[in-house]
């Protein structure tokens, strides 16, 4: 029971300490986001924390890894369906990835990018859970490449190159404060 008399719904502990975790390592990475300011900013009781997430902080930042990389593949494939121009949809993503980035002052990058620049060396499963991210993401992107009629090789190529790019810009755009770098990036990728 909470102290208003409310029963929290079951998994409502484990699905806020998910996404506190999001928000937190989008913000400022793993090493930053101490189990203490994810409890506090989930509003879920710190004891249910070890009982959803027995591996701890690492366990429970995987978790906000993959639903992050589920949440943004589902965009990611929405914005590309949304145009039968792969360079024009492409351009409208990263467009919006830039007004995301202004819109939060420059404080939520690539939840994914943020956790792997600093934990990739140090742990394994960490580095496992940013692949996965990233080849889903990939993924996504070789499809539509594929559906444009370039062979699996070519699309895979064209996909890496596509998200290295996006991702890059991200990293620049933030460290810069500005979406310069994206935009770029976006008129770019609209040419490819």
């Amino acid at each position: 029971m909470r102290s208003n008399g409310r029963q929290r719904a079951p998994g409502a502990s484990k699905d806020a300490f998910v996404t506190a975790a999001q928000e937190l390592l989008r913000r400022r990475g793993y090493a930053a986001s101490g189990v203490s300011d994810i409890v506090a900013l989930s509003g879920a009781p710190k004891g249910s924390l070890y009982f959803h997430f027995p591996g701890g902080k690492q366990e429970l930042a995987v978790a906000a890894m993959e639903r992050s990389a589920a949440q943004l593949g589902v965009a990611m494939a929405a914005m590309l369906d949304s145009s039968d121009d792969t360079g024009e949809a492409i351009g409208r993503l990263v467009d919006a990835l830039a007004a995301g980035l202004a819109g939060s002052q420059f404080a939520d990058g690539c939840p994914i990018a943020t956790v792997a620049l600093e934990t990739a060396s140090e742990s394994e499963e960490m580095r496992a859970a940013a692949q996965a991210a990233f080849d889903s993401w990939l993924d996504v992107l070789q499809r539509r490449f594929a559906d444009d009629g370039l062979d699996d090789g070519a699309a895979r190529e064209r996909a890496l190159t596509v998200l290295a790019a996006i991702e890059g810009g991200l990293i620049l755009a933030r460290a810069q404060r500005d979406v310069a770098p994206l935009l770029a990036v976006s008129s770019q990728l609209r040419a490819l």
